[in-house]
Order: structure tokens, then C-alpha cells, then sequence
């Protein structure tokens, strides 16, 4: 299935250079006056190399088809991520190796898809958007609205967010997955 290179997102397993890669991390850049394009770390499925990789935005990628099972993340035990089966309860766990980025939004009980191909679980497949607790951030301001002001905030899973002034610590926000941007309040 062909998609273009803004629809990839972290944790897909496209075709490129006739192998199969696991997408790492997505990262849209239009740099001053010239074209936009996406910059992706890859990883190769079958010798394991990291690389990246630069894509212009309209590129035709062939996304892999791969046998999707919808799995509820359990929990993690160092740099393994157990995922439970919904019908059958069976457990699989992936090592961090393979879920790359994807970790950063990973919370207990988060219903997602884990992709296999061959029998093999090769990545997993993310909700557009997470919602994260934030632990830590600089004290809010009262009178502050949104504006193009932003301030660091640390989630629950170690992803640390740029997010408006007014939000505090605590408080539950909307993480949209593709990019790792503060969309909302949860």
C-alpha cells in the first residue's frame, strides 16, 4: 500500500531500498525558504542497522501489510514491553530495540496494534493521539493565555513536551504521537 511520506509515523514497517525498515522517528522540517521535507530514523528488520533517511514530502512509500492484533500494553520490566492479547490473553514482549520512540507514549492499559510479519512482532501501531500526566514543569502563571510562549514539561513516561504556560503539574494533556507536540488539555 503506497502512502506518502507526511502519513508516516513512528513504529510502521514501510519497503525502501527493496527491505523492510521499522520507522524510529518522524521529524517534518521545512527549513527557511526551501521545500519541506521528512527526516526518518530507520531501522532495518533483517540486519538490525539504524540509519537515516531523508524523504521529500509528496514521496510514494510502500507501506508493509502485516498481520495486525489488537494488544493492551501491560507493562515494562527494563527494556522489555509486555503486551497482553485482548481475545486470547496471550502475552508478547518487544525489546525497546524494537519499538524505538514508540515507548515515549506507551501508558498502562493503552490499547494498540502489534504488528507481526512471519510470526515475528516487528513494531506496533500508536493511537493519533496519548493522553500523558505531567510530572514535572515550571509553575504556571495565572493571567497567562495561550501564545506562541511554551515551557518544558517532563510525562509520566519520560517524554518531555513544550507546552503553554498555563498548564500545570498534574494535569492530564493531549500528545499527538506523530509529531510529540502538546496538542490540548485531556
Amino acid at each position: 500500500m503506497a502512502i506518502i511520506a507526511t502519513q508516516m509515523r513512528p513504529g510502521m514497517i514501510i519497503k525502501h531500498n527493496n527491505e523492510l525498515h521499522s520507522v524510529f522517528t518522524v521529524e517534518h522540517r521545512t527549513p527557511g525558504n526551501l521545500r519541506a521535507f521528512i527526516q526518518a530514523k530507520l531501522r532495518n528488520l533483517r540486519t538490525g542497522a539504524m540509519f537515516e533517511h531523508r524523504f521529500r514530502s509528496g514521496d510514494a512509500i510502500e507501506k508493509i501489510t502485516v498481520d495486525e492484533i489488537k494488544m493492551e500494553y501491560l507493562y515494562n520490566d527494563g527494556d522489555n514491553y509486555f503486551f497482553m492479547d485482548i481475545e486470547s490473553y496471550e502475552q508478547t514482549a518487544l525489546n525497546r530495540d524494537t519499538l524505538g520512540d514508540s515507548v515515549d507514549y506507551l501508558t498502562p492499559n493503552l490499547q494498540i496494534t502489534v504488528e507481526f510479519f512471519d510470526g515475528k512482532a516487528v513494531g506496533i501501531d500508536l493511537p493519533q493521539t496519548v493522553e500523558l500526566t505531567i510530572l514535572e514543569t515550571e509553575p504556571g502563571l495565572k493571567s497567562a493565555t495561550a501564545s506562541s510562549v511554551t515551557k518544558p514539561a517532563k510525562t509520566e513516561t519520560g517524554l518531555v513536551v513544550q507546552v503553554p504556560p498555563f498548564v500545570n503539574e498534574g494535569e492530564k494533556i493531549r500528545v499527538d504521537t506523530a509529531e510529540g507536540t502538546y496538542l490540548s488539555r485531556a
